[in-house]
């Protein structure tokens, strides 16, 4: 029998297609423009307080910095040297609300070790201080630290030259799949019933005077405009909030300043490692995390000031990113073990920091005009706390009593049952005929709502087959895509329902034509389609791996636009932006 514990809202095309009837007809409290973590935690939020709601986004869900992140939910343990305690207290809080409440399914503990290089002072100041950092956390819900030597961190981590340390401190933080748990969030705000559509970019603000009315929308896939009239607007574009804020003819008010950070990921067994590992480096800290059968290496921490849609890693970072882990380790990686590669833009808020990597990231809100609301800045652990501070500041203007927030204690869709179906996960295996270990990772990836995908399965048994180049998922999962996910292009699933795009060392080329023929019927595609497609999948593979060979970001940024004029001018016509 089934569990009855998921009630989802299919994001289909039929879905998609009523909410931009919703979109054109009806008025909204508010609505949220942009669909990232904030963004879709902001309509989760103003939804659960009774509000209706809209939420549009021009590209796909966590298309832009919520999916190219260093995937970790933490308190920024590096941001106790600046004396940002209210920062690290507020993120550990919302770390542990991830790991026991809200998504235990998608957020799970992670150990890390820090190397250290000098006797005594190096021990007593970095133990202080990530003895500072478990004893913020109040709940204690992860293992407290513990000193190593360097024979028990060598243990530990193998991998790491003798040279490169002379003990180690151990701490845990957490990570989550990033694309998941945001468009997870969307997904639960529809179950609520949030209006939620991607395709949906807002091409400028509606005004009644000085007042924010709505926003004119274009569906990038039926080439219409939608006007969508909202009481409020709530502006949670990131690195495009300066754009936005000019559709509103504003000159002042928030600034962002992107961020660029890059990542690369290498498969497991390059590296001999039973945790995770974080460095000091010259410019921040460096990261070499587990993720399945391959370790993420990051992050860089460059100024972006080149088209924000399309970020790209360069030569330099890919090398300063070995380089740094090279450092310590007993055995050199090179660029031939690296299978993946990703970019993201961080929006931090514009001060006069020189480097990046010094301004804040605590948040802002805003309102530059009466109507409009603009969230800033922050990180992806607090995403939750962003999200009700700018829906608390949007009420006021509501005229009504708006209930307090209450998604500290709102659990995302997949999280209730997910517990007792882990502790049965060898009956539903035998039910669906797959092995214990797949359904473990399915769990990971759906919670309870692993449910439905099982159910695909049940109905059609090839389904449960791994898929072509890319044996860690399923059939089924890239049909669930489509049906259930919101799924638009063959991008969306390979880049961010699934990470085959960074697990695969062709980037997910091998799997594009099976997924694209499986998403293809739900998706109302024909041969036509699912050619153009792949096609356009394997371009931009083949651009953005160009660009990493080029020096710099002005000359990977050119040769990364030669290769899709070179496809012709309908291979990149993904929308970016707002």
């Amino acid at each position: 029998m089934r569990s009855s514990t998921v009630t989802s809202v299919p994001l289909g095309p039929a879905y998609r297609a009523e909410t931009l009837r919703r979109l054109g007809d009806d008025e909204f409290d508010v609505l949220v423009v942009g669909g990232g973590v904030v963004g879709a935690g902001a309509a989760l939020d103003a939804v659960s307080r009774g509000l209706s709601v809209a939420l549009v986004e021009a590209q796909d869900w966590a298309a832009g910095t919520s999916s190219r992140s260093s995937k970790l939910v933490h308190g920024g343990l590096r941001y106790l040297e600046q004396l940002d305690f209210k920062l690290v207290r507020e993120a550990l809080k919302e770390r542990g609300l991830l790991l026991t409440r809200l998504a235990p399914h998608l957020v799970r503990p992670v150990p890390f070790l820090f190397p250290l290089r000098h006797r005594l002072w190096e021990r007593f100041y970095v133990g202080a201080g990530i003895a500072l950092y478990d004893m913020l956390d109040g709940r204690r819900i992860l293992p407290r630290h513990r000193h190593m030597s360097r024979r028990g961190a060598l243990a530990a981590a193998p991998s790491l030259s003798p040279d490169a340390l002379v003990g180690a401190v151990q701490y845990h933080d957490a990570q989550v799949d990033d694309a998941r748990f945001a468009m997870t969030l969307a997904r639960t705000a529809a179950q609520y019933g949030a209006a939620v559509a991607t395709r949906a970019r807002v091409t400028g603000l509606v005004r009644d005077g000085d007042r924010v009315t709505g926003a004119r929308v274009a569906d990038l896939e039926g080439e219409r405009e939608i006007v969508v009239r909202a009481r409020q607007v709530i502006n949670a574009t990131g690195v495009w909030t300066d754009e936005t804020a000019r559709m509103a003819g504003n000159k002042g008010g928030l600034r962002v300043r992107a961020s660029k950070g890059v990542h690369i990921t290498v498969p497991r067994d390059r590296i001999t490692l039973h945790t995770g590992l974080i460095l000091r480096t010259e410019k921040s800290v460096l990261f070499t995390i587990p993720w399945g059968r391959h370790w993420i290496i990051g992050t860089t921490d460059t100024d972006w000031n080149l088209d924000k849609g399309r970020p790209v890693a360069s030569r330099a970072d890919i090398d300063y990113l070995l380089d740094q882990v090279n450092k310590v380790l007993s055995t050199p990686l090179t660029h031939e073990d690296i299978d993946g590669v990703y970019t993201g833009l961080r929006p931090l808020l514009a001060g006069d920091a020189s480097d990046t990597a010094k301004l804040s990231r605590e948040h802002t809100v805003a309102r530059p005009a009466p109507g409009l609301v603009v969230i800033a800045g922050g990180k992806y652990t607090t995403y939750r706390v962003m999200a009700k501070d700018a829906v608390d500041v949007a009420a006021r203007e509501l005229g009504t009593a708006v209930p307090r927030s209450v998604t500290d204690r709102l659990p995302l869709l997949g999280a209730e049952g997910f517990e007792a179906l882990r502790n049965g996960r060898a009956r539903l295996a035998a039910r669906a005929g797959v092995d214990v270990a797949r359904v473990e990772r399915l769990l990971g990836r759906y919670g309870s709502a692993v449910e439905d995908v099982l159910g695909l399965i049940e109905e059609d048994p090839s389904l449960g087959e791994p898929l072509t180049g890319a044996a860690d998922y399923l059939r089924a999962e890239a049909l669930y895509a489509a049906t259930h996910e919101g799924a638009l292009h063959l991008e969306d699933v390979l880049v961010r329902r699934t990470r085959i795009s960074i697990e695969e060392r062709d980037r997910g080329v091998a799997a594009a034509a099976e997924v694209a023929a499986l998403i293809a019927p739900v998706l109302g595609w024909d041969e036509e389609d699912v050619r153009r497609e792949t096609e356009r999948y394997r371009t931009m593979v083949h651009a953005e791996m160009s660009a990493e060979l080029q020096p710099d970001d002005v000359s990977a940024v050119a040769a990364r636009a030669e290769i899709f004029q070179e496809a012709g001018p309908r291979a990149d016509d993904r929308a970016v932006g707002v």
